[in-house]
């Protein structure tokens, strides 16, 4: 008797279902590693900024997520305070498009 159509399907998903199985493994350890990759170079750009905070520990991942989402925060408030600061001046310098003589 051939193989019906049920049959071969039912193979095919079986293959695949063992194909995902396997690969899963491998996708999760290469995603771990773009994880910890990354946060490595978090600690490297901002290694000076962790020494003054916790100089002799042994930093989790999630100290070194919380330290680099802080130093942004205040990256980004000084930059605000400077454009608005930038935008007084500007608002107090005298308008240059029409000189008169």
């Amino acid at each position: 008797m051939a193989p019906t159509i049920t049959a071969a399907i039912t193979n095919s998903q079986e293959h695949l279902t063992l194909t995902h199985k396997l690969r899963k493994p491998l996708v999760e350890k290469l995603r771990r590693e773009r994880i910890n990759s990354s946060i490595e170079q978090l600690k490297s750009l901002l290694g000076p900024e962790f020494l003054k905070q916790q100089p002799d520990s042994k930093m989790e991942k999630a100290d070194i997520l919380e330290m680099t989402v802080c130093f942004l925060t205040h990256m980004q408030q000084q930059n605000q305070q400077q454009r608005t600061l930038l935008n007084h001046i500007n608002k107090l310098q005298p308008c240059c498009a029409n000189p008169t003589f």
